[in-house]
Protein backbone atom coordinates (compact mmCIF):
# COMPACT_ATOMS: atom_id res chain seq x y z
CA UNK A 1 0.00 0.00 0.00
CA UNK A 2 1.51 3.88 -0.73
CA UNK A 3 1.28 5.41 2.31
CA UNK A 4 2.26 9.09 1.28
CA UNK A 5 -0.29 11.06 0.36
CA UNK A 6 0.42 12.56 -3.59
CA UNK A 7 3.63 14.90 -3.61
CA UNK A 8 2.77 18.51 -4.25
CA UNK A 9 5.43 18.80 -6.79
CA UNK A 10 4.20 16.80 -8.94
CA UNK A 11 4.80 17.60 -12.80
CA UNK A 12 1.29 16.43 -14.45
CA UNK A 13 -1.25 19.53 -14.74
CA UNK A 14 -2.97 20.69 -12.02
CA UNK A 15 -6.14 21.31 -14.41
CA UNK A 16 -6.77 20.26 -18.05
CA UNK A 17 -6.19 23.70 -19.68
CA UNK A 18 -7.74 22.11 -22.86
CA UNK A 19 -11.34 21.27 -21.32
CA UNK A 20 -10.95 25.43 -19.74
CA UNK A 21 -9.75 26.43 -23.27
CA UNK A 22 -12.87 24.53 -24.26
CA UNK A 23 -15.06 27.15 -22.81
CA UNK A 24 -14.43 29.73 -25.46
CA UNK A 25 -16.44 27.72 -27.85
CA UNK A 26 -19.52 28.10 -26.06
CA UNK A 27 -22.30 29.47 -27.60
CA UNK A 28 -23.91 32.44 -26.35
CA UNK A 29 -27.84 32.64 -26.44
CA UNK A 30 -30.80 33.08 -24.10
CA UNK A 31 -29.61 30.91 -21.56
CA UNK A 32 -26.61 33.38 -20.49
CA UNK A 33 -29.17 36.07 -18.59
CA UNK A 34 -25.78 38.47 -18.51
CA UNK A 35 -25.35 38.39 -22.20
CA UNK A 36 -26.73 40.86 -24.70
CA UNK A 37 -29.51 39.64 -26.92
CA UNK A 38 -27.48 41.22 -30.01
CA UNK A 39 -24.78 38.66 -29.21
CA UNK A 40 -26.97 35.52 -29.58
CA UNK A 41 -25.79 33.32 -31.27
CA UNK A 42 -21.86 33.94 -31.38
CA UNK A 43 -19.32 32.08 -29.15
CA UNK A 44 -17.60 33.72 -26.38
CA UNK A 45 -14.48 33.85 -28.58
CA UNK A 46 -16.10 35.90 -31.17
CA UNK A 47 -17.58 37.91 -28.53
CA UNK A 48 -14.50 39.04 -27.02
CA UNK A 49 -12.85 39.36 -30.51
CA UNK A 50 -15.73 42.20 -31.27
CA UNK A 51 -14.22 44.42 -28.18
CA UNK A 52 -17.95 44.57 -26.11
CA UNK A 53 -17.49 46.86 -23.29
CA UNK A 54 -19.95 47.63 -20.25
CA UNK A 55 -22.56 49.86 -22.17
CA UNK A 56 -23.11 46.55 -24.47
CA UNK A 57 -24.77 45.38 -21.63
CA UNK A 58 -28.10 45.78 -19.85
CA UNK A 59 -29.21 45.14 -16.08
CA UNK A 60 -29.58 44.08 -14.02
CA UNK A 61 -25.82 42.62 -14.19
CA UNK A 62 -22.93 41.32 -12.46
CA UNK A 63 -19.80 42.29 -13.12
CA UNK A 64 -15.92 41.21 -11.96
CA UNK A 65 -12.99 43.31 -11.68
CA UNK A 66 -10.00 42.01 -13.11
CA UNK A 67 -7.42 43.90 -11.56
CA UNK A 68 -8.79 42.55 -8.25
CA UNK A 69 -9.18 38.98 -9.23
CA UNK A 70 -5.46 39.17 -10.53
CA UNK A 71 -4.47 41.10 -7.22
CA UNK A 72 -6.09 38.74 -4.72
CA UNK A 73 -4.85 35.59 -6.20
CA UNK A 74 -1.08 37.07 -5.95
CA UNK A 75 -1.85 38.12 -2.39
CA UNK A 76 -3.08 34.87 -1.16
CA UNK A 77 -0.62 32.78 -2.92
CA UNK A 78 2.56 34.74 -1.90
CA UNK A 79 1.42 35.02 1.61
CA UNK A 80 1.12 30.81 1.35
CA UNK A 81 4.70 30.61 0.00
CA UNK A 82 5.70 32.91 3.07
CA UNK A 83 4.24 31.01 5.08
CA UNK A 84 5.06 27.33 4.23
CA UNK A 85 1.18 26.53 3.95
CA UNK A 86 -0.44 24.64 1.38
CA UNK A 87 -3.90 26.34 -0.41
CA UNK A 88 -7.08 24.17 -1.92
CA UNK A 89 -8.98 27.08 -2.24
CA UNK A 90 -13.13 26.34 -1.60
CA UNK A 91 -14.20 26.07 -5.20
CA UNK A 92 -18.03 26.49 -4.50
CA UNK A 93 -17.37 30.21 -4.01
CA UNK A 94 -17.24 30.60 -7.53
CA UNK A 95 -17.75 26.91 -9.26
CA UNK A 96 -15.60 28.49 -12.40
CA UNK A 97 -13.01 26.55 -13.27
CA UNK A 98 -11.44 29.24 -15.63
CA UNK A 99 -10.64 31.26 -11.88
CA UNK A 100 -9.87 27.13 -10.36
CA UNK A 101 -7.06 27.81 -13.30
CA UNK A 102 -5.75 30.79 -11.77
CA UNK A 103 -5.20 29.67 -8.55
CA UNK A 104 -3.95 26.44 -9.20
CA UNK A 105 -0.84 28.33 -11.42
CA UNK A 106 -0.46 30.15 -8.75
CA UNK A 107 0.97 27.18 -6.77
CA UNK A 108 -2.50 26.14 -5.13
CA UNK A 109 -2.10 22.00 -3.94
CA UNK A 110 -6.10 21.49 -5.48
CA UNK A 111 -9.30 22.36 -5.44
CA UNK A 112 -11.73 22.08 -2.59
CA UNK A 113 -15.57 21.61 -3.01
CA UNK A 114 -18.64 20.88 -1.12
CA UNK A 115 -20.55 17.87 -2.98
CA UNK A 116 -20.50 15.16 -5.13
CA UNK A 117 -21.98 17.44 -7.81
CA UNK A 118 -19.29 19.54 -7.78
CA UNK A 119 -16.62 17.00 -7.53
CA UNK A 120 -17.91 15.59 -10.74
CA UNK A 121 -17.66 19.43 -12.22
CA UNK A 122 -13.92 19.36 -11.09
CA UNK A 123 -12.98 15.79 -12.46
CA UNK A 124 -14.64 17.18 -15.44
CA UNK A 125 -12.63 19.74 -16.04
CA UNK A 126 -9.15 17.69 -15.23
CA UNK A 127 -8.26 19.00 -11.81
CA UNK A 128 -5.87 16.60 -10.43
CA UNK A 129 -5.87 17.00 -6.33
CA UNK A 130 -9.61 17.47 -4.82
CA UNK A 131 -10.74 17.51 -1.76
CA UNK A 132 -14.60 17.08 -0.51
CA UNK A 133 -14.98 19.28 3.09
CA UNK A 134 -17.44 16.87 3.56
CA UNK A 135 -18.64 13.06 4.34
CA UNK A 136 -19.09 10.33 1.89
CA UNK A 137 -22.31 8.71 2.62
CA UNK A 138 -24.17 8.75 -0.87
CA UNK A 139 -23.64 5.56 -1.92
CA UNK A 140 -23.60 6.71 -5.81
CA UNK A 141 -20.71 9.35 -4.59
CA UNK A 142 -18.51 6.93 -2.57
CA UNK A 143 -18.61 4.34 -5.42
CA UNK A 144 -18.14 7.29 -8.05
CA UNK A 145 -15.07 8.03 -5.83
CA UNK A 146 -14.08 4.66 -5.25
CA UNK A 147 -13.73 4.12 -8.91
CA UNK A 148 -12.01 7.39 -10.08
CA UNK A 149 -9.40 8.49 -7.26
CA UNK A 150 -6.08 7.47 -7.59
CA UNK A 151 -2.71 8.15 -6.67
CA UNK A 152 -2.19 10.29 -9.07
CA UNK A 153 -5.71 11.77 -9.13
CA UNK A 154 -6.46 11.82 -5.20
CA UNK A 155 -9.51 12.98 -3.67
CA UNK A 156 -10.02 13.15 0.05
CA UNK A 157 -13.09 13.54 2.27
CA UNK A 158 -13.97 13.92 5.71
CA UNK A 159 -15.52 11.31 8.57
CA UNK A 160 -17.12 12.48 11.57
CA UNK A 161 -18.62 9.39 13.27
CA UNK A 162 -18.34 5.46 13.49
CA UNK A 163 -21.60 5.48 11.00
CA UNK A 164 -20.30 7.15 7.99
CA UNK A 165 -17.23 4.60 8.03
CA UNK A 166 -20.35 1.92 8.55
CA UNK A 167 -21.99 3.38 5.22
CA UNK A 168 -18.64 3.65 3.51
CA UNK A 169 -17.90 0.24 4.25
CA UNK A 170 -21.28 -0.94 3.69
CA UNK A 171 -21.28 -0.24 0.58
CA UNK A 172 -17.81 -0.63 -0.87
CA UNK A 173 -18.34 -4.15 0.66
CA UNK A 174 -21.26 -4.75 -1.40
CA UNK A 175 -20.16 -3.60 -4.72
CA UNK A 176 -16.95 -6.32 -4.15
CA UNK A 177 -14.69 -3.07 -4.66
CA UNK A 178 -11.11 -2.96 -3.34
CA UNK A 179 -10.16 0.46 -3.28
CA UNK A 180 -8.96 2.27 -0.09
CA UNK A 181 -10.40 5.81 0.28
CA UNK A 182 -8.14 8.27 1.93
CA UNK A 183 -10.36 10.41 4.84
CA UNK A 184 -9.37 13.26 7.24
CA UNK A 185 -11.51 12.77 10.71
CA UNK A 186 -13.28 16.00 11.10
CA UNK A 187 -13.18 17.56 14.43
CA UNK A 188 -16.70 19.99 15.27
CA UNK A 189 -17.69 22.24 17.95
CA UNK A 190 -20.39 22.65 20.10
CA UNK A 191 -23.03 25.28 17.74
CA UNK A 192 -20.71 24.70 14.75
CA UNK A 193 -22.32 22.39 11.69
CA UNK A 194 -20.22 18.86 10.99
CA UNK A 195 -17.52 17.73 12.97
CA UNK A 196 -17.29 15.15 15.98
CA UNK A 197 -17.91 17.10 18.98
CA UNK A 198 -14.07 16.81 21.03
CA UNK A 199 -11.32 15.39 21.02
CA UNK A 200 -12.33 11.82 22.90
CA UNK A 201 -14.97 11.00 20.43
CA UNK A 202 -12.84 12.44 17.30
CA UNK A 203 -9.95 9.47 18.74
CA UNK A 204 -13.17 7.08 18.53
CA UNK A 205 -13.68 7.69 15.26
CA UNK A 206 -10.12 7.46 13.92
CA UNK A 207 -9.77 3.97 15.71
CA UNK A 208 -12.69 2.87 13.56
CA UNK A 209 -11.06 4.21 10.39
CA UNK A 210 -7.83 2.87 11.32
CA UNK A 211 -9.78 -0.14 12.24
CA UNK A 212 -11.36 -0.20 8.16
CA UNK A 213 -10.14 -2.25 5.32
CA UNK A 214 -11.88 0.61 3.09
CA UNK A 215 -10.18 3.65 4.65
CA UNK A 216 -6.90 5.25 5.23
CA UNK A 217 -6.52 7.94 7.80
CA UNK A 218 -4.45 10.48 6.17
CA UNK A 219 -5.16 13.79 8.58
CA UNK A 220 -7.38 16.00 10.36
CA UNK A 221 -9.81 18.77 9.32
CA UNK A 222 -12.33 21.37 10.78
CA UNK A 223 -14.12 24.52 9.79
CA UNK A 224 -13.77 27.49 12.38
CA UNK A 225 -15.78 29.51 10.57
CA UNK A 226 -18.96 28.10 11.76
CA UNK A 227 -17.95 28.59 15.57
CA UNK A 228 -17.55 32.87 15.00
CA UNK A 229 -18.88 35.86 12.92
CA UNK A 230 -16.87 38.18 14.29
CA UNK A 231 -13.10 39.21 14.93
CA UNK A 232 -13.99 40.32 18.22
CA UNK A 233 -12.16 39.51 21.11
CA UNK A 234 -15.13 37.15 21.93
CA UNK A 235 -14.81 35.38 18.11
CA UNK A 236 -11.59 35.06 18.04
CA UNK A 237 -11.04 33.74 20.82
CA UNK A 238 -13.73 30.56 20.02
CA UNK A 239 -11.69 30.57 17.02
CA UNK A 240 -8.65 30.08 18.29
CA UNK A 241 -9.43 27.82 21.44
CA UNK A 242 -11.68 25.50 18.57
CA UNK A 243 -8.23 25.19 16.33
CA UNK A 244 -6.25 24.05 20.01
CA UNK A 245 -8.67 21.47 20.30
CA UNK A 246 -7.42 20.43 16.67
CA UNK A 247 -4.00 20.72 17.38
CA UNK A 248 -4.61 18.58 20.41
CA UNK A 249 -6.46 15.77 17.97
CA UNK A 250 -3.33 15.91 15.85
CA UNK A 251 -1.01 14.90 18.47
CA UNK A 252 -2.92 12.76 20.36
CA UNK A 253 -3.30 10.31 16.82
CA UNK A 254 0.15 10.50 16.71
CA UNK A 255 0.76 9.53 20.08
CA UNK A 256 -1.92 6.38 18.96
CA UNK A 257 -0.01 5.84 15.50
CA UNK A 258 -3.87 6.17 13.66
CA UNK A 259 -2.34 7.42 10.45
CA UNK A 260 -2.27 5.80 8.03
CA UNK A 261 0.45 7.95 5.76
CA UNK A 262 3.87 9.13 6.38
CA UNK A 263 2.46 12.82 4.99
CA UNK A 264 -0.71 14.44 7.19
CA UNK A 265 -2.36 17.31 6.41
CA UNK A 266 -4.15 19.49 8.99
CA UNK A 267 -6.52 21.50 6.90
CA UNK A 268 -8.49 24.59 8.56
CA UNK A 269 -9.30 28.13 7.03
CA UNK A 270 -11.94 29.94 5.32
CA UNK A 271 -11.29 33.23 4.20
CA UNK A 272 -12.14 34.97 7.66
CA UNK A 273 -9.39 33.48 9.95
CA UNK A 274 -6.56 31.78 7.77
CA UNK A 275 -4.41 34.01 10.09
CA UNK A 276 -5.07 32.15 13.27
CA UNK A 277 -5.26 28.48 11.71
CA UNK A 278 -1.68 28.89 10.38
CA UNK A 279 -0.63 30.52 14.21
CA UNK A 280 -2.17 27.92 16.17
CA UNK A 281 -1.36 24.82 13.89
CA UNK A 282 1.54 25.62 12.35
CA UNK A 283 4.25 24.43 15.07
CA UNK A 284 2.31 21.08 14.09
CA UNK A 285 4.38 21.35 10.85
CA UNK A 286 7.73 20.98 12.91
CA UNK A 287 6.37 18.63 15.98
CA UNK A 288 8.19 15.54 14.74
CA UNK A 289 7.10 11.98 13.20
CA UNK A 290 5.14 11.96 9.99
CA UNK A 291 5.64 15.10 7.65
CA UNK A 292 2.69 17.36 8.48
CA UNK A 293 1.35 19.65 5.77
CA UNK A 294 -0.88 22.98 7.11
CA UNK A 295 -3.63 23.67 4.38
CA UNK A 296 -5.83 26.25 4.19
CA UNK A 297 -9.16 26.33 2.12
CA UNK A 298 -10.23 30.37 1.75
CA UNK A 299 -12.25 30.26 -1.41
CA UNK A 300 -14.28 33.71 -1.28
CA UNK A 301 -10.61 35.33 -1.38
CA UNK A 302 -10.27 35.85 -5.02
CA UNK A 303 -13.60 37.96 -5.58
CA UNK A 304 -13.65 39.79 -1.75
CA UNK A 305 -16.63 42.10 -1.41
CA UNK A 306 -18.02 45.25 0.09
CA UNK A 307 -19.01 44.46 2.75
CA UNK A 308 -18.43 40.59 5.17
CA UNK A 309 -15.08 39.87 4.25
CA UNK A 310 -13.86 42.89 3.55
CA UNK A 311 -15.05 43.65 7.60
CA UNK A 312 -13.40 40.47 8.55
CA UNK A 313 -10.37 39.19 6.35
CA UNK A 314 -6.77 39.20 8.40
CA UNK A 315 -6.11 41.47 5.54
CA UNK A 316 -8.16 44.25 7.06
CA UNK A 317 -7.90 43.46 10.15
CA UNK A 318 -4.06 43.59 10.32
CA UNK A 319 -3.64 46.30 7.47
CA UNK A 320 -0.92 46.00 4.97
CA UNK A 321 -2.26 45.38 1.36
CA UNK A 322 -6.04 44.37 1.73
CA UNK A 323 -8.00 42.19 -0.52
CA UNK A 324 -9.87 44.00 -3.43
CA UNK A 325 -13.72 43.92 -4.01
CA UNK A 326 -13.77 42.08 -7.48
CA UNK A 327 -17.77 42.07 -7.90
CA UNK A 328 -19.71 44.54 -8.37
CA UNK A 329 -23.91 44.72 -9.15
CA UNK A 330 -25.33 47.11 -11.50
CA UNK A 331 -29.29 47.52 -11.11
CA UNK A 332 -31.65 49.98 -13.55
CA UNK A 333 -33.98 52.40 -11.61
CA UNK A 334 -37.17 51.07 -12.77
CA UNK A 335 -39.72 53.22 -10.49
CA UNK A 336 -39.08 56.27 -8.43
CA UNK A 337 -43.12 55.88 -7.08
CA UNK A 338 -42.07 58.05 -3.81
CA UNK A 339 -40.08 61.29 -2.68
CA UNK A 340 -36.81 59.28 -1.54
CA UNK A 341 -37.37 55.99 -2.43
CA UNK A 342 -36.60 53.99 -5.81
CA UNK A 343 -37.22 50.45 -7.29
CA UNK A 344 -34.37 49.02 -9.27
CA UNK A 345 -34.77 45.81 -11.28
CA UNK A 346 -32.37 43.56 -9.35
CA UNK A 347 -33.06 41.62 -6.62
CA UNK A 348 -32.57 38.03 -4.61
CA UNK A 349 -32.34 36.34 -7.65
CA UNK A 350 -29.32 38.63 -8.89
CA UNK A 351 -27.42 39.63 -6.08
CA UNK A 352 -26.44 37.74 -2.31
CA UNK A 353 -28.23 39.02 0.34
CA UNK A 354 -27.60 36.69 3.38
CA UNK A 355 -24.55 38.53 4.72
CA UNK A 356 -26.07 42.13 4.06
CA UNK A 357 -27.34 43.91 1.62
CA UNK A 358 -25.95 45.18 -1.52
CA UNK A 359 -24.58 48.94 -1.02
CA UNK A 360 -25.31 51.78 -3.50
CA UNK A 361 -21.99 53.35 -4.46
CA UNK A 362 -22.56 55.30 -7.35
CA UNK A 363 -25.49 56.77 -9.65
CA UNK A 364 -25.56 57.57 -13.79
CA UNK A 365 -27.77 57.61 -16.14
CA UNK A 366 -26.45 55.14 -18.33
CA UNK A 367 -24.58 51.85 -17.93
CA UNK A 368 -20.79 52.63 -18.69
CA UNK A 369 -21.27 56.05 -18.50
CA UNK A 370 -20.44 58.77 -16.41
CA UNK A 371 -21.21 58.11 -12.83
CA UNK A 372 -21.09 60.31 -9.56
CA UNK A 373 -20.89 59.30 -6.03
CA UNK A 374 -24.38 58.44 -3.75
CA UNK A 375 -23.49 58.73 -0.99
CA UNK A 376 -26.69 58.74 1.81
CA UNK A 377 -28.58 56.03 0.07
CA UNK A 378 -29.26 52.30 1.53
CA UNK A 379 -30.89 49.31 0.32
CA UNK A 380 -33.08 48.83 2.66
CA UNK A 381 -35.17 45.38 1.15
CA UNK A 382 -35.12 43.01 -1.36
CA UNK A 383 -37.50 41.06 -3.20
CA UNK A 384 -37.32 38.69 -5.65
CA UNK A 385 -36.25 40.65 -9.08
CA UNK A 386 -36.41 44.47 -6.76
CA UNK A 387 -34.11 46.36 -4.74
CA UNK A 388 -35.96 49.70 -2.48
CA UNK A 389 -33.55 52.13 -2.83
CA UNK A 390 -34.12 55.52 0.12
CA UNK A 391 -32.21 57.93 -0.50
CA UNK A 392 -32.45 61.84 0.35
CA UNK A 393 -34.59 63.65 -2.22
CA UNK A 394 -33.40 67.24 -0.84
CA UNK A 395 -30.11 66.35 -2.07
CA UNK A 396 -29.84 63.68 -4.66
CA UNK A 397 -32.21 63.36 -8.03
CA UNK A 398 -33.19 59.85 -9.10
CA UNK A 399 -34.81 59.36 -12.29
CA UNK A 400 -36.02 56.44 -13.65
CA UNK A 401 -33.91 54.37 -16.08
CA UNK A 402 -30.94 55.73 -13.79
CA UNK A 403 -28.47 53.02 -13.42
CA UNK A 404 -27.01 52.48 -9.74
CA UNK A 405 -23.37 50.52 -8.83
CA UNK A 406 -23.65 48.33 -5.71
CA UNK A 407 -21.06 46.84 -3.70
CA UNK A 408 -22.08 43.55 -2.73
CA UNK A 409 -21.24 40.67 0.26
CA UNK A 410 -20.57 37.38 -0.11
CA UNK A 411 -19.69 35.99 -3.31
CA UNK A 412 -20.26 32.39 -2.51
CA UNK A 413 -23.96 33.29 -3.23
CA UNK A 414 -23.65 35.69 -5.77
CA UNK A 415 -21.95 33.34 -8.03
CA UNK A 416 -24.50 30.65 -7.78
CA UNK A 417 -27.46 33.20 -9.90
CA UNK A 418 -25.43 33.49 -13.20
CA UNK A 419 -24.39 31.25 -15.56
CA UNK A 420 -21.86 33.63 -17.73
CA UNK A 421 -20.15 36.76 -15.80
CA UNK A 422 -18.46 39.49 -17.83
CA UNK A 423 -14.73 40.34 -16.48
CA UNK A 424 -13.89 44.19 -16.87
CA UNK A 425 -10.73 45.42 -17.74
CA UNK A 426 -10.98 47.94 -14.84
CA UNK A 427 -13.70 49.00 -13.10
CA UNK A 428 -12.61 51.91 -12.11
CA UNK A 429 -10.64 53.00 -15.26
CA UNK A 430 -11.36 51.01 -18.17
CA UNK A 431 -15.05 49.18 -18.49
CA UNK A 432 -13.60 46.84 -21.53
CA UNK A 433 -15.42 43.66 -21.29
CA UNK A 434 -11.86 40.98 -21.43
CA UNK A 435 -13.42 37.62 -20.46
CA UNK A 436 -16.30 35.95 -19.36
CA UNK A 437 -16.55 33.25 -16.72
CA UNK A 438 -18.44 30.51 -16.56
CA UNK A 439 -20.25 28.60 -13.61
CA UNK A 440 -21.22 25.43 -12.96
CA UNK A 441 -23.78 25.20 -10.23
Amino acid sequence: MNTSTPDAGAAAPAIAADAVARLADVRLDWRHKAVPATAHGTNHRDFLAAGPTLADFQTPLLTLDAVALRSNADRLASWCAEHGVLLAPHGKTTMAPQLWAEQLNRGAWGITVANFAQLRVAREFGVRRLQLANSLTDPHAIEWVAAVATAEMPILSWVDSAGTVDVINRTLEASGGTAVLDVLVELGGTGGRTGVRGVDAALDVARVVAASPHLRLVGVSGYEGSLAHTADPDGLAAVRGYLGQMRLLHEQLLKEGLYGTDEVILTAGGSAYFDDVVDVLSPCIASGGPSVKLMIRSGAYIIHDDGFYRGISPFSRHGGQPFKAGMHGWARVVSQPEPGLAILDAGKRDFPVDEGLPRPQLIGPALGGPMEPLGGADITAVNDQHCFMTFDAGTITVRPGDVVRLGLSHPCTAFDKWTVIPVLADTEADQAVVNLIHTFF
